[in-house]
């Protein structure tokens, strides 16, 4: 067995929850069950799972295999009634206990490269079946061959006098010293200018015979040859995994650097952690470096075998000129007549907000993981990248918050048209009708998310896991619908499919439908790529009317019919 990805693996705003098996670089490899027990479920969906069965087991475990091409017959048959009965493609579909009983090595489907998946394997999960926690498929004996110590990269160095966000960490190389095992900074001794400080490290692990960089399992803080604190990847919920942004240093990240966990404890993280502290000692991982002595640190790096890595150094503070601070303000920082900028100090547990003339956001009392001043502000640029023939810019664009600053619970977000549009004049003349095309749009760079708005007293509200620039767009043109193959009169006779580019100039699809002679047709839509249906018994021979529908977040709606023959 070889993977592709293991347990805890560090990803854009989650773990990785399972293993990545590699499949040969090949797809429809037969999947057999882990143990013997019951299919309960069955997920179908463009991204994330693409397919994936769920089997429950009697000794209180789930396993759960992913970006799988087929399904057994008998269950492909089932979930093929079941989406012409609930007329979806997409589905999350408990299934009755007993129906599908399956033994240790059954085969259970086919390997593919659906949903979000980035070529072919299988991955792979282990569930308590009582709390849904996936826990870490190696600790259960796997026969996947590790003699190989993880890899140490870089050590971080961060004053936590000042917010994780506020501040670029001091990087340190290391260097492999007296054997694989032995890892030393360029100077075995550093000083460092402020008094508490925390670490954080880039590191990696790698499985007999394979050179590809997996995530450790493992990291233990020491001080002074005290257990300090420490993380483990041996349980992770699924609802937990956003917490990722609290473990690694997200604004290097963000900003094109490497991921760097930290081994300290963030004011915001909220329980359950990865984190644990020696009993009887507890601590949030930063050092106080007051006293001016000189502190022993050893980071010990293990993977799931307990192969092991050690970095030892030395630190010490050394106090230095303080530098002038600015002090932030909250308010209005420039033209107090027209509000276009303000700024605030937020902090985790403080339930917030700002607001200007014509925009506001709010934050809840779980929404960050560390103070950090926050500003909004008019940015002054147009959003592009849409069709100006058909849609408004209802709004001015404003900057809220960093990119680089994460977020847990989303924030709420308010815009009001701006004066260009004047909403006295078309109060009471079909306000509302008016307003059902204006969406919110979130742009970062060439990242853009769309949301459809609520309404009150003139003010449009959505909510956004991220910061960014914001702007009201009322949006009028409806999706294109393009067959990716003559379809208007032709003889499908020889044909196996059916496919459509569907493509909106917001890119904020939300319903698709597809009618033959009147009755649902399934198509699926892997990857939110191509609208595909393959040919089967709700096509027979014949003369044929198709018909399809799609409608934006907006509202806006195309429909086209074509006349075809099978």
């Amino acid at each position: 067995m070889s993977l592709a990805a293991n347990f805890g693996e560090l990803r854009p705003d989650h773990y990785h929850m399972g293993l990545d098996i590699r499949t040969q670089k090949k797809e429809n490899l037969p999947v057999l069950a882990a143990a013997g027990g019951n299919v309960v479920k069955v997920v179908i969906e463009p991204l994330g799972f693409g397919q994936a069965i769920y089997i429950r087991h009697p000794n209180g475990y789930t396993t759960v295999y992913a970006h799988l091409n087929e399904f057994f017959p008998a269950l492909a048959a089932y979930i093929h009634e079941q989406q012409y009965k609930t007329e979806s493609w997409r589905m999350a579909v408990d299934i009755p206990p007993g129906l599908f009983p399956v033994k240790k090595g059954d085969l259970i489907a086919y390997s593919g490269n659906r949903g979000g998946s980035q070529g072919p394997h299988l991955h792979f999960e282990i569930r308590r079946s009582a709390d849904d926690v996936n826990l870490n498929p190696l600790l259960f004996g796997l026969p996947v061959p590790d003699n190989t110590p993880p890899t140490i990269q870089r050590l971080a160095i961060y004053d936590r006098d000042r917010s994780i966000y506020e501040q670029s960490p001091v990087l340190l190389a290391v260097h492999r010293v007296g054997g694989a095992a032995a890892w030393a900074l360029p100077s075995a001794q550093i000083t460092v200018p402020s008094p508490r400080v925390s670490f954080a490290i880039s590191a990696f692990d790698t499985q007999s015979g394979s050179a590809n960089p997996n995530g450790i399992f493992q990291a233990i803080l020491y001080e002074d040859d005290q257990p300090l604190i420490g993380f483990q990847m041996d349980k992770i919920s699924y609802n937990d995994t956003r917490n990722i942004n609290a473990h690694i240093d997200y604004k290097t990240r963000e900003t094109g650097g490497p991921f760097l966990q930290h081994l300290s404890l963030l004011p915001g993280y909220p329980p359950p952690t990865i984190y644990a502290s020696p009993a009887g000692r507890p601590s949030n991982g930063v050092i106080d470096l007051s006293n001016g002595q000189t502190h022993v640190i050893r980071i010990v790096i293990k993977d799931a075998y307990g192969n092991s890595s050690t970095l030892s150094f030395r630190v010490q503070y050394h106090p230095l000129a303080a530098p002038v601070k600015r002090q932030a303000k909250s308010g209005l920082l420039a033209d107090t007549s027209d509000h276009y900028t303000a700024e605030k100090k937020f902090y985790p547990g403080m339930i917030d907000g700002l607001e200007l003339r014509e925009c506001a956001f709010y934050l809840g009392e779980k929404s960050l993981y560390d103070s950090v001043t926050l500003k909004v502000s008019l940015s002054g640029t147009r959003l592009s990248g849409y069709s100006r023939a058909h849609d408004r810019q209802m709004s001015d664009e404003y900057t809220i918050g960093s990119p680089q600053v994460p977020l847990l619970e989303p924030v709420l977000v308010r815009l009001q048209p701006s004066a260009a549009y004047d909403v006295d004049s078309v109060a009471g003349k079909g306000w509302i009708s008016l307003t059902d095309k204006i969406v919110m749009v979130r742009a970062n760079g060439s990242q853009r998310e769309v949301q459809s708005v609520e309404w009150k007293d003139y003010w449009a509200s959505a909510r956004f896991r991220e910061f960014g620039n914001f702007q009201l767009v009322e949006d009028n043109a409806a999706p294109v619908i393009t067959p990716l193959e003559p379809l208007e009169g032709a003889d499908l006779g020889k044909a196996t499919r059916i496919a459509f580019s569907i493509k909106d100039n917001l890119g904020a699809l939300r319903n698709f439908r597809a009618e033959l002679d009147g009755k649902w047709l399934c198509f699926t839509n892997d990857k939110n790529l191509a609208f595909i249906y393959k040919f089967d018994e709700h096509c027979p021979p014949g003369r044929h009317l198709l018909k399809v529908s799609v409608e934006d977040v907006a509202g806006n709606r195309t429909t086209k019919e074509y006349n075809f023959t099978r």
